[in-house]
Protein backbone atom coordinates (compact mmCIF):
# COMPACT_ATOMS: atom_id res chain seq x y z
CA UNK A 1 0.00 0.00 0.00
CA UNK A 2 1.39 3.38 -0.97
CA UNK A 3 1.59 6.35 1.35
CA UNK A 4 -1.21 8.24 -0.46
CA UNK A 5 -3.55 5.24 -0.32
CA UNK A 6 -2.77 4.76 3.38
CA UNK A 7 -3.34 8.45 4.05
CA UNK A 8 -6.67 8.43 2.18
CA UNK A 9 -7.78 5.28 4.02
CA UNK A 10 -6.83 6.79 7.38
CA UNK A 11 -8.72 9.99 6.53
CA UNK A 12 -11.82 8.01 5.44
CA UNK A 13 -11.79 5.90 8.60
CA UNK A 14 -11.43 8.99 10.77
CA UNK A 15 -14.37 10.71 9.03
CA UNK A 16 -16.48 7.55 9.34
CA UNK A 17 -15.76 7.29 13.08
CA UNK A 18 -16.61 10.97 13.60
CA UNK A 19 -19.89 10.47 11.72
CA UNK A 20 -20.75 7.29 13.64
CA UNK A 21 -19.97 8.95 16.98
CA UNK A 22 -22.78 11.45 16.28
CA UNK A 23 -25.41 8.77 15.58
CA UNK A 24 -26.18 8.12 19.29
CA UNK A 25 -26.32 11.87 19.97
CA UNK A 26 -28.79 12.42 17.14
CA UNK A 27 -30.83 9.43 18.29
CA UNK A 28 -31.12 10.80 21.84
CA UNK A 29 -32.09 14.26 20.56
CA UNK A 30 -34.68 12.74 18.22
CA UNK A 31 -36.21 10.49 20.89
CA UNK A 32 -36.04 12.71 23.98
CA UNK A 33 -35.51 16.38 23.10
CA UNK A 34 -37.02 17.52 19.80
CA UNK A 35 -38.31 16.10 16.54
CA UNK A 36 -39.95 17.33 13.35
CA UNK A 37 -43.50 15.97 13.28
CA UNK A 38 -45.84 15.82 10.30
CA UNK A 39 -49.48 16.66 10.96
CA UNK A 40 -51.70 14.30 8.98
CA UNK A 41 -55.47 14.32 8.81
CA UNK A 42 -58.12 16.95 9.30
CA UNK A 43 -58.73 16.85 13.07
CA UNK A 44 -56.82 20.11 13.66
CA UNK A 45 -58.21 21.93 10.62
CA UNK A 46 -58.23 24.96 10.15
CA UNK A 47 -55.39 25.58 12.66
CA UNK A 48 -53.13 22.94 11.08
CA UNK A 49 -53.38 21.58 7.53
CA UNK A 50 -55.83 24.26 6.34
CA UNK A 51 -55.46 23.18 2.70
CA UNK A 52 -58.10 20.58 1.85
CA UNK A 53 -56.13 18.75 -0.83
CA UNK A 54 -53.55 17.35 1.62
CA UNK A 55 -50.65 18.33 -0.65
CA UNK A 56 -49.18 20.70 1.93
CA UNK A 57 -49.10 18.87 5.24
CA UNK A 58 -47.87 21.01 8.12
CA UNK A 59 -44.51 20.09 9.63
CA UNK A 60 -43.97 21.22 13.21
CA UNK A 61 -41.15 21.26 15.74
CA UNK A 62 -42.19 18.75 18.37
CA UNK A 63 -40.70 19.42 21.82
CA UNK A 64 -40.29 16.16 23.73
CA UNK A 65 -38.14 17.13 26.70
CA UNK A 66 -40.10 16.51 29.93
CA UNK A 67 -43.42 16.72 28.05
CA UNK A 68 -45.11 13.88 29.96
CA UNK A 69 -45.08 15.93 33.14
CA UNK A 70 -48.50 17.51 33.67
CA UNK A 71 -46.83 20.68 35.01
CA UNK A 72 -45.17 21.30 31.62
CA UNK A 73 -48.43 21.03 29.67
CA UNK A 74 -50.90 23.88 29.42
CA UNK A 75 -54.45 24.33 28.20
CA UNK A 76 -54.39 25.14 24.44
CA UNK A 77 -51.03 23.41 23.84
CA UNK A 78 -51.11 21.24 20.71
CA UNK A 79 -49.70 17.78 21.44
CA UNK A 80 -48.86 14.58 19.60
CA UNK A 81 -50.17 11.59 21.56
CA UNK A 82 -50.61 7.86 21.28
CA UNK A 83 -54.19 6.83 20.78
CA UNK A 84 -55.72 5.37 23.95
CA UNK A 85 -57.58 2.93 21.69
CA UNK A 86 -54.66 1.85 19.45
CA UNK A 87 -51.15 2.77 20.68
CA UNK A 88 -49.76 2.34 17.15
CA UNK A 89 -51.80 5.38 16.05
CA UNK A 90 -50.57 8.90 16.77
CA UNK A 91 -53.06 11.77 17.08
CA UNK A 92 -52.53 15.52 17.07
CA UNK A 93 -54.91 17.27 19.49
CA UNK A 94 -55.20 20.42 21.58
CA UNK A 95 -55.25 20.22 25.39
CA UNK A 96 -58.55 21.73 26.51
CA UNK A 97 -58.52 20.79 30.23
CA UNK A 98 -56.16 19.39 32.84
CA UNK A 99 -56.52 17.33 36.00
CA UNK A 100 -59.23 18.61 38.31
CA UNK A 101 -61.11 20.55 35.61
CA UNK A 102 -64.82 19.89 35.09
CA UNK A 103 -65.50 19.53 31.36
CA UNK A 104 -68.68 19.97 29.34
CA UNK A 105 -68.32 17.37 26.55
CA UNK A 106 -69.31 18.23 23.00
CA UNK A 107 -71.61 15.22 22.60
CA UNK A 108 -73.60 13.01 23.00
CA UNK A 109 -75.08 14.85 26.00
CA UNK A 110 -73.79 18.36 26.64
CA UNK A 111 -75.70 18.43 29.93
CA UNK A 112 -73.33 15.84 31.43
CA UNK A 113 -70.02 16.81 33.02
CA UNK A 114 -66.69 14.97 33.19
CA UNK A 115 -64.13 15.53 35.95
CA UNK A 116 -60.61 15.10 34.55
CA UNK A 117 -58.71 12.70 36.87
CA UNK A 118 -55.21 13.27 38.30
CA UNK A 119 -52.44 13.06 35.65
CA UNK A 120 -55.00 13.11 32.84
CA UNK A 121 -55.89 15.60 30.13
CA UNK A 122 -58.95 16.41 28.05
CA UNK A 123 -57.87 16.76 24.41
CA UNK A 124 -59.89 17.85 21.39
CA UNK A 125 -59.24 18.49 17.74
CA UNK A 126 -60.06 21.96 16.45
CA UNK A 127 -62.28 20.34 13.81
CA UNK A 128 -65.73 19.52 15.23
CA UNK A 129 -65.59 16.07 13.53
CA UNK A 130 -62.42 15.05 15.38
CA UNK A 131 -62.15 11.77 17.29
CA UNK A 132 -60.91 12.96 20.67
CA UNK A 133 -61.72 12.98 24.40
CA UNK A 134 -65.37 13.51 23.49
CA UNK A 135 -65.13 9.95 22.11
CA UNK A 136 -62.69 8.19 24.45
CA UNK A 137 -62.67 10.39 27.57
CA UNK A 138 -59.71 11.90 29.42
CA UNK A 139 -56.28 10.58 28.45
CA UNK A 140 -53.28 9.81 30.62
CA UNK A 141 -50.44 12.32 30.36
CA UNK A 142 -48.18 9.28 29.77
CA UNK A 143 -49.62 9.00 26.25
CA UNK A 144 -48.15 12.37 25.27
CA UNK A 145 -45.29 12.12 22.76
CA UNK A 146 -44.46 15.80 22.47
CA UNK A 147 -45.74 19.35 22.30
CA UNK A 148 -45.97 21.09 18.90
CA UNK A 149 -44.35 24.49 19.33
CA UNK A 150 -43.66 25.89 15.87
CA UNK A 151 -44.78 25.37 12.27
CA UNK A 152 -41.76 25.04 9.97
CA UNK A 153 -43.42 23.90 6.73
CA UNK A 154 -44.95 25.05 4.41
CA UNK A 155 -42.90 28.24 4.23
CA UNK A 156 -46.00 30.42 3.97
CA UNK A 157 -47.17 29.25 7.41
CA UNK A 158 -43.91 29.43 9.41
CA UNK A 159 -44.56 30.61 12.95
CA UNK A 160 -45.86 29.62 16.37
CA UNK A 161 -48.86 27.30 16.65
CA UNK A 162 -52.03 29.44 16.58
CA UNK A 163 -54.58 29.14 19.37
CA UNK A 164 -57.98 27.73 18.59
CA UNK A 165 -60.69 25.30 19.52
CA UNK A 166 -63.65 25.72 21.81
CA UNK A 167 -63.72 26.37 25.53
CA UNK A 168 -65.05 23.32 27.39
CA UNK A 169 -64.05 23.92 31.03
CA UNK A 170 -67.19 24.57 33.04
CA UNK A 171 -65.44 27.16 35.23
CA UNK A 172 -64.51 29.23 32.17
CA UNK A 173 -67.92 28.81 30.57
CA UNK A 174 -69.65 30.14 33.69
CA UNK A 175 -67.21 33.11 33.79
CA UNK A 176 -68.24 34.02 30.27
CA UNK A 177 -71.93 33.62 31.07
CA UNK A 178 -72.55 30.58 28.97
Amino acid sequence: MTFTNYSALKYTLKQTLVFLSWVPVLYVINEHVAFVGVVEGLSMKPTLNPESNGAKLDHVVLWKWNCKSIQNLNVNDVVFLRSPINPETVYVKRIKAKQGDLVVPRYPDTRSRVLVPVNHLWVEGDNIHSIDSNTYGPISSGLIIGKAVYIIWPWTRIGPIPTGGRECRESRLSERGG
